[in-house]
């Protein structure tokens, strides 16, 4: 199907359709570890990539195609290159684009995982990271240097929700020869597409909103096929860091539902941050879709709507977050996020708890933080739950 006179809502359903000469209606799942040719010759111009068949589903099989399409086209790209986590799409991005001696200049908002790989893995390998404000385009220009390759932002950041200006990021990155790299985990591109916004690479983890609900790991790497297909597909083919067929097929089958999922967890999102505002315990809400968040304006030009992430700092630090969490009896207790199922996490001593101290302060990550992904649950229910722990009963 051509994609560029259908709306989000039917790219998700219908992309990247490949039926078999059997006409199925559903997505196939290939389990097959390789395939069949029709001889030696076939097989010879395979591997040397002149035929466009598939070899080996360690990095060709027709359902992670099917979700690469689909992907590429919610996104607005020219192409996906599907991975096995979220983690492995950013450990690509770096290992298929960058060499030893060149250099990254990062936000200080980002995943801890993401922290972990940039600061205590990539300077094995020879590349340096500096860290800069997420909202400040003068630390962004002074950071550049002549060997910097990737400009990295998380827009919404984790936990705190900040918005980078992706257009005015990507001016710079782009004054300075660098690519801008934005993960759009928090939003999808059922709420926002950083390509069109100016950035050169959307980096997912397909476990999150991708999926939906809670299934499998997955990751994706989206933008120009010049960019990122062939780096990316020569990592993955000698590195295996690559999704599974099964992996792919579940997600193909959640983004059939993504645009509606989005803006149902999003009004509820809002709904329960508004509240929790008004809260007496609670000190401070970063949620987007609020006038009072700082950056408020410069979201609602980005997004759709102010997503599913709530955070909010409740007063009495750690003590008083874990007794809101060991309240919860409906909302669930684990660190993922993007589920239909509403989960609570307190970053400091869980997704950013192997930080240094120093560190997380730096990144704002305070002893009373708490931080929502709102699911599909009734939001006085929702509301009912975080009020036992707050309210001390």
């Amino acid at each position: 199907m051509t994609t560029k006179p259908y709306d989000i809502d039917t790219l998700g359903v219908r992309a990247g359709v490949h039926r078999s000469p059997l006409g199925e209606h559903a997505e196939a799942l290939f389990l097959t570890s390789s395939f069949v040719f029709e001889s030696a010759a076939q097989a010879a111009a395979r591997f040397a990539g002149e035929d466009d068949g598939f070899v080996y589903s360690r990095y060709t099989n027709p359902t992670v195609q099917m979700f690469e399409e689909r992907l590429a086209a919610l996104e607005g790209a020219e192409c996906a290159v599907a991975t096995s986590s979220g983690m492995a799409a950013i450990l690509g991005c770096v290992m298929g684009l960058m060499k030893a001696g060149e250099h990254i200049v990062a936000s200080r908002s980002l995943f801890g995982a993401t922290l972990q790989l940039f600061n205590n893995l990539l300077g094995k390998f020879g590349i340096e990271v500096t860290y800069v404000p997420l909202d400040d385009a003068a630390a962004w220009a002074a950071a550049a240097r002549p060997n910097t390759r990737l400009f990295f932002v998380e827009s919404p950041s984790n936990p705190l929700m900040e918005i980078a200006d992706i257009g005015a990021i990507a001016d710079i990155a782009h004054a300075a020869g660098a690519l801008l790299v934005v993960d759009n985990c928090f939003c999808s591109p059922a709420i926002q597409r950083p390509i069109e916004l100016g950035a050169d690479i959307v980096v997912h983890s397909a476990t999150k909103y991708l999926d939906g609900q809670g299934r499998v790991m997955g990751g994706a790497v989206v933008g120009r096929r010049k960019v990122v297909f062939d780096p990316l597909t020569t990592f993955l083919r000698n590195a295996g860091a690559t999704l599974s067929p099964f992996n792919a097929w579940v997600v193909l089958k959640g983004l059939e539902t993504l645009k509606i999922r989005m803006d149902a967890q999003s009004a509820a999102a809002l709904s329960l941050a508004t509240w929790l505002e008004a809260h007496p315990r609670v000190k401070r809400v970063h949620y987007p879709g609020l006038a009072s968040h700082p950056q408020h304006a410069l979201a609602m030009r980005q997004q759709r709507t102010g997503g599913a992430i709530v955070s909010f700092e409740v007063d009495g630090g750690r003590d008083a977050a874990w007794r809101v969490v060991d309240n919860c009896q409906l909302v669930s207790i684990t660190a993922n996020l993007g589920d239909t199922k509403s989960t609570i996490t307190h970053p400091a001593s869980t997704t950013h708890g192997r930080l240094k101290p120093e560190v997380r302060a730096a990144a704002g990550i305070v002893e009373g933080l708490l931080r929502v992904s709102v699911g599909l649950e009734s939001v006085a229910d929702l509301q009912s739950d975080l009020a036992r722990g707050l309210d001390g009963k």
